[in-house]
């Protein structure tokens, strides 16, 4: 065979492993590609996204070809989206030949906020990562992760003062694996509804007023948001499991105050 012909060329990955030990997760990370994610408004918004795309690897084989990941990535173009998202995974699986797979796509998302007093509209971005799988037997699960920027108030700060109380920006994250169809909208406002009070891109002095009395009449401590956004998704049937995190970035301290509930609803 001459040595010039591509099917001369040894298939290395593809060979043989006698050590007995499968890999749970291999694959490629941190590549970026564009991608398009409807919003509930019925538009549609184009996005830079990462990537990470791993398979499990049968304890039998070297390795894994990773130009295939990337050739995924390239055949689907500017097509890719959360609405294919399943059937690029499967494709993925298939044509690596595993078992499991695993794709992670991180993506600012931007929501069109109206001020509470003024009602001018300002975009607001929310950092958005979604996790689909194939599992072992072929199951497909999807989560959703969402970090909202909100605003909390101290209750102990107000209670203990003549005048005013600390307040801060806080992160307020939720982790959801979903049996039905959930808006990244919806995520965000389970956040929003539930913070001493919501951020918006743009105020005028009528808003920041409001802003300012409505989180001072809503004090929240970190333990509390996060127990008020976990009421309110057990109580929603879409959301099978999750983790809500909130992490406060004190104005009065040098650290951040933080507090996390996790919840399988199935078991």
């Amino acid at each position: 065979m001459n040595s010039r012909d591509p099917m001369a060329i040894a298939d290395v990955q593809g060979s043989p492993d006698s050590r007995q030990l499968p890999i749970n997760k291999v694959g490629i990370k941190s590549i970026r590609h564009p991608v398009k994610v409807l919003d509930r408004s019925g538009g549609v918004q184009y996005t830079v996204a990462v990537f990470n795309m791993y398979v499990g690897l049968p304890h039998n084989f070297k390795g894994t070809h990773m130009s295939r990941f990337v050739e995924i990535l390239n055949a689907n173009e500017r097509e890719i989206s959360v609405e294919n998202f399943e059937s690029m995974l499967r494709e993925m699986v298939r044509l690596l030949e595993a078992e499991t797979g695993q794709i992670e796509i991180d993506f600012p998302y931007f929501i069109n906020k109206e001020a509470p007093v003024s009602k001018v509209k300002s975009l607001m971005d929310y950092q958005v990562r979604f996790v689909g799988e194939i599992l072992p037997g072929g199951e497909y699960r999807q989560t959703t992760k969402v970090v909202a920027p909100v605003t909390s108030l101290c209750p102990c700060s107000k209670k203990i003062s003549e005048r005013g109380a600390h307040n801060q920006r806080s992160h307020v994250t939720v982790t959801a694996t979903t049996n039905a169809f959930v808006w990244i909208e919806d995520l965000v406002q389970m956040i929003e509804g539930q913070a001493s009070c919501e951020l918006y891109g743009l105020l005028k002095r009528p808003d920041e007023k409001f802003v300012t009395e409505r989180a001072y009449d809503n004090p929240k401590f970190v333990e509390d948001m996060v127990r008020d956004v976990a009421g309110i998704l057990n109580a929603d049937p879409r959301i099978d499991a999750y983790v809500v995190e909130s992490e406060n970035f004190e104005s009065i301290h040098n650290h951040s105050a933080y507090a996390l509930i996790e919840r399988d609803k199935r078991l």
